[in-house]
Formats: C-alpha cells, sequence, structure tokens
C-alpha cells in the first residue's frame, strides 16, 4: 500500500519555510514513535558541547539511525518536534536541518519549543519524530 501525504496550508508562509502546517495521511500500515533524539555517542555521551550546528547534524543522524532501524528514513516523518536551549542559535543552523528534510522530499508539519534546557547538560537541541509507512 503507498502512503499518500496531502498537505495542509491555510496560509502559504510556513511551506516557504519547509514545513506544513498540516498533513492528512492515507495508506500507512506502520508508525513509529522516536523518542526525543540528541548529540550523543553510542554510549549515551553528549558530544559537540556548545556547537549548535554540529549538535544538530549529529541529533539528525541518530533520529535516522532509529528511522533505520525500523526500515523507515527522513522521507517517512509525518511530525518533527524541535527543542533548543538557544531559539537564536538553533534557527542561525536552521538550514542543516532544512537540507537534510528537502534532500528526503519532506516538509512534516513542525514545532520548534525554546526550554530552559534538556534532560543532560550540554545538550542544545533534541529532535522528537514521528514516522510512517
Amino acid at each position: 500500500m503507498t502512503v499518500q501525504r496531502t498537505p495542509v496550508n491555510p496560509w502559504a508562509w510556513s511551506a516557504g519555510l519547509g514545513f506544513h502546517q498540516g498533513e492528512v495521511v492515507r495508506g500507512h500500515t506502520r508508525t513509529l514513535f522516536c523518542a526525543g533524539q540528541t548529540a550523543t555517542d553510542a554510549a549515551g555521551r553528549p558530544c559537540h558541547e556548545g556547537d549548535m550546528g554540529a549538535q544538530l547534524a549529529l541529533s539528525l543522524d541518530n533520529l535516522e539511525a532509529v528511522l533505520a532501524g525500523a526500515g523507515m528514513s527522513l522521507a517517512d516523518l509525518v511530525r518533527l518536534s524541535v527543542y533548543t536551549v538557544d531559539v537564536d542559535a538553533l534557527l542561525a543552523h536552521y538550514g542543516v536541518l532544512a537540507a537534510r528534510l528537502g534532500a528526503a522530499g519532506v516538509a512534516p508539519p513542525a514545532t520548534m519549543l525554546g526550554v530552559t534546557r534538556l534532560a543532560v547538560p550540554g545538550l542544545m537541541v533534541e529532535l522528537e519524530a514521528t514516522a510512517v509507512s
């Protein structure tokens, strides 16, 4: 069965930023709910302290590893939440995220939240996602 995705954008501005306001998904048979992925190594140790760009890239790598473990990829994302301790720094490096999602051909509904801190000190960004196939 082929997954059908229909963007819902009452306003055009969000599509220009790389995300849809909503997305109707039909025909999926599996849903993966991913825990928040951060810039940690295979042992769970934080990496790239103070480097938002590197932390964002590694968080995406880790998200892709979880997706791959379920036989999925970034192309299967239908929801993305981005938590950061520094919204301005994240926006300065947002191209890292936008490029990877664009290369996957998706613009999932997304939320970005500035938070006081993440679970592990030194981490600056966390990606929480839902994927379907």
